[in-house]
């Protein structure tokens, strides 16, 4: 009697697919916080109480060193008053809040 069997490469597509969409749940629960912290800083730089958020990009980053938390990278488009910014934001998976990655001033 013959077993049924999964070719090399099905396996292959499948565990690829299942770590994209792990990937991408990680991405959606940080990007709430992400949007947020570049929209707090857009509105301070923008003197725009009323400036709008989007996602523009994301990512996920591997760990800086082995056993870290992965990361997410979003950029987010902020615009307000006649004006916009794009900021650069990391949020560590399971960390304490997400924080501006723009050290050398905003992306114009």
């Amino acid at each position: 009697m013959k077993r049924p069997t999964i070719s090399s490469f099905a396996l292959v597509a499948l565990m690829t697919l299942a770590g994209c969409a792990s990937q991408q749940q990680i991405l959606q629960g940080m990007q709430g916080e992400a949007v947020e912290s570049a929209l707090a800083r857009g509105r301070f730089d923008l003197q725009c109480p009323t400036a709008q958020a989007s996602v523009l990009s994301q990512e996920l980053m591997q760990p800086l060193v082995f056993g870290g938390p992965e990361r997410g990278l979003y950029t987010v488009g902020v615009s307000g008053c006649d004006q916009r910014r794009t900021y650069q934001i990391i949020c560590p998976e399971g960390g304490s809040g997400c924080f501006s990655a723009d050290t050398l001033g905003n992306i114009q």
